[in-house]
């Protein structure tokens, strides 16, 4: 039997993980992993990974060199290649027509078009970075547009991965999705991405669609998800107005079976790639498909999520007899999530850069996002050190800024961090992480999200 080969166009968050699992669970394919990032591509080669994500490094080392291989030379694993997965990125573009909304396909493009330039034969070409509704009729107009009279069938099998627990999600999908043509030749380019899942995944939990309810699918459900966290965040600020406790709020309305406790917990707000970047595409189609009303609607969603960062902020401001300024303020935390080192779109960045337009001093902590920290304010103005011990971040602080819900957190020694503080001492849970009471005991005065502070004045 001729082992099939599959190329992945892009090692990035999705590609790498995914790539990792299906080498694991599949041995018969031969899977390569392309990128244009040298630097990317020898971290994968490395011992030293370019993304943290619980179990990969495992998975990983199982299947490197086996059936699994990193490599630059795209045009080599386009013409070896029977299925090609495209994961490159589709950010949210910055300019021109759509900016702030639409998404920029530019990189998408130009991935299609190397396809046409070194393909020998016809190829699948699965779309799995996020894409708008219709988007693989695009790809197919460039693809077809060959020369060499080549045909391709275009699948959408997107991602719905959580950073933090991909390799989980991974190997114990909720489900997968697949779509395609509803031709003979779409159906069975469908069977054979099935193939590759039905490895290791029940074949109930293998949806297959038309190509447009695949490619809808994703950014209704990341913005169905994120649609739920500002709701919560929007109680959460009548909480503490009314002396309400969010937790018991969410904890009784969650056990109605209708509603469900998943994605009811309070914070500072949703970050990372996919939240923000889906809903702004799809407010953008609503307002391209005239559909203005449902644009407004699903817009109000990440309007809400930065209030949410906003009034944390304020609250702090509120609290420390209204100024930060030449104040101390220790950052717990910098990427958007616990479990992982990706810091886009973290609510992190808009509390940090709020916080030193009013004057404020950092010291930032987060046990894998440091780096990504770096580079997110490097333009930011202000004082601020970046602290690879957290209580070395605490030493001299006025307040703490608790922003990412990472679990060794909870064991941290408060009574030792608020002998190290200025005093009164801060606290500020943006995750609602800390047993409030306790630190209260302690001597902090604490500021939970969505509950009743508790102060010593």
């Amino acid at each position: 039997m001729t082992t099939k080969k599959i190329l992945c166009i892009g090692a990035g968050y999705v590609g790498g993980p995914t790539m990792a699992v299906i080498a694991d669970r599949c041995p018969q394919y031969q899977i390569t992993v392309v990128d244009l990032n040298e630097k990317r591509i020898a971290a994968w080669n490395s011992d030293e990974l370019p993304i943290y994500e619980p179990g990969l490094e495992e998975v990983v080392a199982r299947c490197r060199n086996r059936n699994l291989f990193y490599s630059t030379d795209i045009p080599k694993g386009i013409r070896e290649a029977d299925i090609i997965f495209v994961s490159v990125n589709t950010p949210t573009k910055t300019f021109g027509c759509g900016a702030g909304r639409a998404a920029d396909l530019q990189y998408l493009e130009k991935t299609a078009r190397a396809i046409v330039e070194y393909a020998d034969e016809g190829k699948i070409v699965v779309e799995k970075s996020t894409l708008p509704v219709r988007t693989a009729q695009a790809m197919s107009r460039i693809l077809h547009s060959n020369p060499k009279g080549l045909k391709f069938q275009i699948i959408s099998n997107p991602e719905f991965l959580a950073e933090g627990t991909a390799i989980n999600d991974l190997e114990n999908p909720d489900r997968v999705l697949i779509g395609g043509m509803e031709t003979p030749e779409g159906q069975r380019a469908i069977e054979e991405v099935v193939a590759i899942y039905a490895n290791w995944v029940p074949r109930e939990r293998i949806i297959t669609t038309n190509l447009w309810s695949s490619e809808l699918t994703k950014l209704v459900s990341n913005a169905l998800l994120a649609q739920r966290v500002s709701s919560v965040n929007s109680i959460s600020a009548l909480c503490e107005k009314t002396e309400a406790n969010i937790n018991e709020v969410t904890a009784a309305a969650g056990r109605d079976s209708r509603i469900g406790a998943k994605f009811l917990k309070a914070s500072i707000g949703f970050g990372g790639s996919c939240f923000k970047k889906d809903i702004l595409n799809l407010v953008y189609l609503c307002g391209y498909y005239g559909l203005p009303e449902v644009a407004e609607y699903w817009e109000q969603v990440v309007r809400m999520n930065d209030y949410q960062a906003r009034r944390f902020v304020g609250n702090m401001l509120a609290a420390m007899f209204n100024t930060v300024a030449d104040k101390k303020i220790a950052i717990l935390g910098f990427a958007f999530k616990a479990n992982t080192g990706d810091t886009r779109e973290s609510p992190a960045i808009a509390v940090c850069c709020q916080l030193l337009e009013e004057h404020a001093r950092l010291r930032i902590h987060d046990p894998k996002a440091l780096g990504n920290a770096r580079l997110d304010l490097e333009d930011a103005e202000g004082d601020i050190s970046y602290c690879e011990d957290p209580y070395d971040a605490v030493k001299g602080a006025h307040a703490i800024a608790l922003l990412t819900e990472w679990d060794s957190f909870r064991k941290l020694d408060f009574r030792r961090i608020y002998d190290l503080m200025e005093k009164p001492a801060f606290l500020f849970d943006g995750r609602n992480l800390l047993d409030h009471r306790k630190l209260y005991e302690i001597g902090f005065n604490v500021y939970p999200i969505g509950q009743k502070a508790l102060t010593h004045f």
